[in-house]
């Protein structure tokens, strides 16, 4: 896997999933919308630690300067 994501990305989805996982948790999404809201803070929280998107892929997207 060659990296495909840039440090402000990865910042992003880490805020993006801690903001999730705290809407989920306090109550303030309930029901389907949690359980998608914890999928969706785990898939941000481990593409970020691996530096690589696998839709960026199939996109053709990239948004690290030197990779």
């Amino acid at each position: 896997m060659k990296k495909n994501m840039g440090t402000l990305d990865k910042i992003i989805r880490l805020i993006a999933a801690v903001i999730a996982i705290a809407l989920a948790a306090t109550g303030t999404i309930s029901g389907t919308f949690a359980v998608i809201a914890y999928v969706v803070a785990g898939v941000f929280v481990l593409t970020s630690f691996a530096s690589f998107c696998p839709l960026y892929r199939l996109l053709g997207l990239r948004t690290c300067a030197n990779c």
